[in-house]
Parts: C-alpha cells; structure tokens; sequence
C-alpha cells in the first residue's frame, strides 16, 4: 500500500477532484493528453486505500487488451498484490468471465467456445448456403455486420424480423435466426454474445443481478465515448443498486460508429444520470499549445460535443507546419526530406515521428519515399501495401502473366475469384503432376488437351486426369484466361494489361461480394495501378518485367529487418487516423488534407459522418507533441486518373497566426503549376449561376446523383470532380458539355 498523501500529491487539481469523488455518479471529460489513465489508476487506489473498498468490489473495464493491461500495472504499483483482486478488464473478458461462473444456472455449457472472425465467417456461410442466398447478390459479410450491429443495440431476431422493411432485411432476418441455432447447436457465442447474454442474464435472472449489483460497489468505464447500446446497459445494470458508476471519456474523440460506437451514450450521460459530477481535465501534458489551439479551432465546428478548452504550461512551441505539394509523391518526398533533416539535429530518433493517413492505400507513396532515403519504418494498424491480400492477388496474375509455371501465384489465384476449383481439386492436380514429373502448369496444359480430346505436341501422354468434369471445365477457362492475358500483355502497356486482369477476372465485383472493408481494399488496387501508370512507357512486355522486378525488391526490403539494429531506434510509424488513438509522437505528419479525402466524400451528405471526419481530424492533431506538419497535394492520382481536390475546410478552421505555410514543390513542380491552362474551344460559354462548388449535389441523366469533390474554372468552363452513387463512381466533366442539375 501507498500513503494517500502520496497519491495526491501526483495529481493537478482537477484530477484530484476526480480520484477523491467516492460517491455517486461522476462523469470525466478527459481530453487527450489530460492523464485519465493516471486518474483511473489512482482513483481505484485511492478507494482502496483512504475508502477502505475492498479491491474486489470494484469493476473496471475498458476496451482493448493494452489499456487493461496498462491500467492494471499502475493499480499494481500502488496496491501490490491486492490489485491482483479488481475485476479489471475489458467489456469482452469481463463477461467472458461471469457467464462462465454462472454457466450452469443460465443453461449455458460452461465450456462454450468463442468464435472470432474467421469462425463467425464459416458460420454465415453453412447460414446462407442452406437459406439459398446468393453470395453474388447478398454477400456474407454485409450479412454478419447486419446482425453484429442488431446485437450492439440489443435487438433480437424476432425484433429484429419484426423491423425489417425491404428484402434485405428479410434475408437477414432469416440468416440472423438461423445463425443463432447454430451458434447454439455448436455451444459457441460470437464476441457480440459475450456482451448481449451478460446483458440478457443480468435482466432475466433476478438473483444473479442482485448479487453482482451487491458486488459491485464501483463500475469505472474507459474510453466511455466508444461504448454501444449493449455495454451501456451493462455497465448501468450493475451500478443500479449503489448508483457509483464513474465514466471516462471525450465526445471529441469518438471515431468508431462503424464499429457501432454510440457517442449519444457520453453526450447523455447527465440525462441518464441527474446528479452526476461533471469534472474536466484540460491540463494537457502532451502537445504544445499552438497544436492545441489548432486542434481545438477545428473541432469547434462540431455541435455534438461537451465544450472544453486543452491547455499547457509547455509553451506555444513551434506554428503548425502547411505545406503543399504538386502531388502524392512529392508530399512523400517532402516528408522524407523533413524526418531526414531532424535525424540530423541532436536528441532526435526514428520511434519520434508517425506519418498518418485516411486510408491505408495512401501509404504507398510514403513508403517508397522512406525506403528510396533509407528511412526505417513500420506500419501499425494495416499490412504493408505489397503485401496485401487485394495486392498480392492482383500482382499474383501479373506474375503467371509474366511466368505461368509460377507455383506460388498459380496456387494463390487458381479459385481467386472462386470458380469452383476448391483445395481438394488443386491438390488432385499437384499431386498428378508429381506423378508426371512436370510442372503443375503442364499438367493443367494436359487437362486441358484431354478435355478437349487432342494431345498436342510436346506435352508427355498421361493417363486420364482424376478431376471431376464441374471442376475440369473450371480449369480449362482458367488456363483460357491465363492464355487470353498473355496476348493482351504482348500488344498493350501495363495498365491496359492490369485493367485486363480486373476485368477478365471479376475482381471488383468479388472484393465487394465478399469482404466489409471492400471499399478499402479497392482503394488499394486502385493505387495499385497508379504506381503500374509509371511503367506505361516501357514497350509492351518490358513494363510487366521492370515493374514484377522492382515490386519484388521493395517487398523484400519491406520484410527484412537491419541487423544489428538497435532496439531503442526504432523505426518511423506509418498508422492510419483510426488506429493512432491513444498513441503520442514527438512529431507528426498528416497527408492528404482535401475534400474528399478527409473529410471523406461519403460524409459530404451525412452531417453526423462529417462531424466524425472533423473528430478523426481532431484525434490525429492531437498526437503530436512539438511539430504538427498538414500536407496536401495540388494533384493527386487516384481511381485511376489526376485529380485536384480543394484544401480540406478543416485546414480553413486553423487561425492563420498558428499557420507557417510553405510549399514542399520543386521547380519543376512550380513549372507545372505555371504552364498555361489546356485550351477549351468551341464550347458554349458557362453561364455564371451555373458555376457549381464543393459539397453541391448534382444529378447527371446518365449517372444519376452525386456529389461535387471538386472543382477547377478555367476560361470560362469548370472541370468538375463528381462522386456519383453505384456504379458510376467518381467521373471527372466539363461543365459546357455535361449536362448536370442542382438537386
């Protein structure tokens, strides 16, 4: 044990106020950087030792499993072993734990298992396969979502059949049924079950409630903003009887609703709870204050939010760096120059800087940049972009392209998109081959001649092959594809060679009928072909080969660590927005900065997705400590053509005083920027009220409705950047021939 004094003494005054509030309901607004995790830890201590709260009777849950044991090792330094005895978790483990111990009196199989994603995949699978859905309308994952996200909110098949309004609704209705007596058939509950049977139990069985109400006589609550309608429930069951439920979070740092994060939970705890304690911790240990008041300038144009002013006694430190570049590569240049230039001062090391990003196809750039300057990096909260399972597919049928008796990428591509040709079938055909002595290639060659009963030239006699005729004549229009791509490869450059494997194979349309995150993951085929654009120079066949060879040595030394390298060095952090919550760097970049970009396009007609993206914009600012550098480019490549994207309206919010703007272009970036514009002739003048701008939304007779991401006048005439709904997808017109309408 530690002396009371001792854990007081550690804290400001408002933080003092939040460990020593024993009774009653107490909401903390925390903002990042204010040490609500110190605030948690003493405040458990404090119970414990000047409250006398045996450690047992205290609960405290938060969401990942780094925060619980973050937290954990700091109640240990003050309690020692007696922390050993808080219910200290997170929400998932924490139920885990008491359905177990109350297993046999809920009539559920103390031994039941957990399913995780991939499980919960194969489940819906067996569902949908015996409701006879089609995959190629309705995908699996959408499905599982659906019924992730009813169980969030505690609504139940039946309920749940009861709402559904269209057909997709009723198919999921029917799956979320069916899905359920599976998971009981095989004694299993899904993550979602873990919080909804707590939840379900705590309500049904009147002496299991009372008995863990009694327990209970704290509930703390971490990250409080992320919770959903289920954790909220829980956590206000168990702290109905003595009513000392205290919740940590910022409404300002609530990114998550994808994931069915309910920031309504935080905003109305006060209504929920009428006596609650509200305390704000705005000391802010962590950034400067020019990084604070830029922060704060942008997400004061938030309404859903709990008003509060971060501040420091660190200083006003260096102005935000602004910069802009002609495009995505020197961005990436510029901030390889920049880290370059500060591993040169004293006192700085590679684990100092994080570059951060909307979406994880922007890392490409950024890694190239790093590499080329010998930079170390790693990526946290995605895959290198090589390495990529979209990527490594795609670069996959390039390679057998290139070199068909490729093993890895025939096997990796075979049943990519599925055609029927499963494991078993393939290992049918390995193993022939062996018995031939030729390569797998061959004796898919062979296959194919016996299937259309010729034996040509040069290919060994062979018994009869042992794959089924479904499966055979799978094989045969494989290998018809692999021979029609090598002709389209001998005449075309890169890109019409990669837009012919897309194509051919289907691949858009399978990404999005089989995975949630389809749209990323497009994304980065997308990027994909912007970096195979590069090659389009080459002679047809030479751009394949220069682009597999240097591809292979970027993921090489994406994969192979320095010997001899120092731990303590580390390595530069690439991270998306989303993942760097709770993180901190002494320096941080954020690329991109543009409509469109972030913010998204798909929060320009949704306000509430657009205070999020501000909120997203918030939480990367905040992770700096001394330099905050926001990068945008005049152009950038993306979907498949040059765009140009206004500045981000978040960049606007900043007050010029904070701002040390620059430009990271070279010379001959300046030469573009000067060139004249491209003439536009014989084309009917542009009447000023037709003049549209950013955010507008517009209906083509052909594409239907959309969105304006950007826009650019030149004599007389605008080129617009549109994101029209389905297919159509992002299409660049000019305003004289389009004939576009305001919605």
């Amino acid at each position: 044990m530690v002396a009371t004094e001792h854990i007081l003494q550690e804290l400001n005054p408002p933080q003092r106020e939040a460990v020593t509030a024993s009774a009653g309901p107490l909401l903390i607004l925390a903002g990042p950087g204010s040490g609500k995790t110190r605030v948690i830890a003493h405040r458990i201590a404090y119970l414990v030792d000047r409250e006398g709260v045996a450690p047992w009777r205290i609960l405290a849950v938060t969401f990942t499993n780094k925060a619980a044991r973050e937290m954990r090792g700091r109640v240990v330094a003050h309690l020692g072993d007696a922390a050993l005895d808080v219910a200290l978790g997170t929400f998932h483990s924490v139920c885990a734990r008491l359905l177990r111990v109350e297993a046999d009196r809920i009539g559920l199989p103390r031994s039941f298992a957990i399913y995780d994603d991939a499980d919960q995949m194969a489940l819906i699978k067996r569902v949908t396969e015996g409701l006879n859905i089609d995959p190629k309308r309705f995908s699996e994952r959408a499905i599982l979502s659906t019924i992730s996200r009813a169980k969030s909110e505690l609504v139940s098949p039946r309920a749940f059949a009861g709402s559904a309004s269209d057909y997709f609704g009723e198919l999921v209705a029917r799956s979320y049924e069916r899905y359920q007596a599976l998971l009981e058939e095989n004694s299993a509950l899904d993550f979602d079950d873990l919080i909804v049977k707590t939840v379900e139990m705590l309500r049904e069985h009147e002496a299991i409630r009372e008995k863990y109400q009694e327990r209970f006589l704290h509930v703390l609550v971490d990250e409080f903003q992320d919770t959903n309608v289920a954790q909220y429930q829980l956590a206000r069951i168990l702290a109905a009887r003595h009513g000392n439920i205290c919740v940590v979070g910022d409404p300002d740092q609530s990114i998550y609703s994808w994931r069915s994060a309910d920031i309504r939970n935080i905003l109305n705890f006060e209504r929920d709870f009428p006596a609650a304690r509200i305390v704000l911790l705005e000391q802010n240990y962590r950034s400067t204050q020019n990084i604070l008041d830029a922060a704060h300038a942008v997400i004061s144009g938030n309404q859903q939010r709990k008003q509060k002013s971060l501040w420091t006694e660190r200083g006003g430190g260096e102005p935000i760096a602004v910069f802009e570049a002609y495009d995505e590569t020197e961005e990436a240049e510029f901030i390889a120059r920049e880290i370059a230039r500060l591993l040169g001062e004293d006192g700085w090391a590679h684990r100092d800087f994080a570059v951060m990003y909307r979406t994880n196809a922007q890392s490409r750039a950024i890694e190239e940049a790093l590499m080329r300057a010998g930079i170390r990096y790693q990526l946290v909260g995605g895959t290198r972009f090589y390495e990529r399972r979209e990527v490594k597919d795609v670069l996959a049928y390039l390679r057998l392209v290139h070199n068909p008796y490729d093993l890895v990428g025939l096997t990796r591509v075979l049943n990519v998109p599925g055609r029927g040709i499963g494991a078993k079938t393939a290992q049918q055909v390995e193993r022939w081959a062996q018995t031939l002595g030729v390569p797998v290639y061959t004796a898919l060659q062979i296959l194919v001649a016996q299937e259309s009963g010729s034996q040509p030239a040069g290919l060994p006699d062979a018994g009869r092959h042992p794959v089924a005729a479904r499966q055979a004549k799978a094989i045969v229009e494989f290998v018809g594809l692999l021979d029609e791509l090598m002709g389209v490869a001998a005449k075309n450059n890169l890109s019409t060679l990669l837009d012919g494997v897309l194509e051919r194979t289907g691949y858009r349309r399978y990404l999005f009928d089989e995975f949630e995150d389809a749209e990323q993951r497009w994304e980065n085929v997308e990027e994909l072909r912007n970096v195979a654009a590069d090659y389009d120079g080459l002679a047809p066949g030479n751009g394949l080969v220069s682009f597999l060879e240097d591809v292979a040595l970027i993921s090489d030394a994406d994969t192979i660590a320095d010997e001899g390298e120092a731990p303590s060095e580390g390595r530069v952090t690439l991270i998306t927005l989303h993942s760097a919550k709770g993180l901190e760097y002494r320096a941080v970049f954020i690329i991109a900065m543009e409509e469109g970009v972030l913010p998204h396009v798909r929060s320009f007609d949704d306000p509430g997705q657009m205070e999020e993206e501000r909120r997203l914009c918030y939480v990367g600012m905040t992770r700096a400590k001394e330099r905050l550098y926001l990068l945008r480019a005049f152009r950038r490549y993306a979907m498949g053509s040059s765009q140009h994207n206004p500045p981000s309206r978040f960049l606007r919010d900043i007050p010029p005083q904070l701002i040390a703007q620059q430009s990271a272009v070279t010379e001959a970036s300046e030469r573009r920027y000067q060139a004249p514009a491209p003439r536009i002739d014989a084309r009917p003048p542009v009447p000023e009220d037709a003049v549209f701008s950013g955010g507008e939304k517009v209906r083509h007779p052909r594409f239907g409705e959309g969105i304006v991401v950007a826009c650019v006048v030149a004599n007389g005439d605008q080129e617009l950047t549109i994101a029209f709904k389905g297919e159509a997808g992002i299409k660049r017109l000019l305003l004289s021939l389009a004939p576009l309408e305001r919605m």
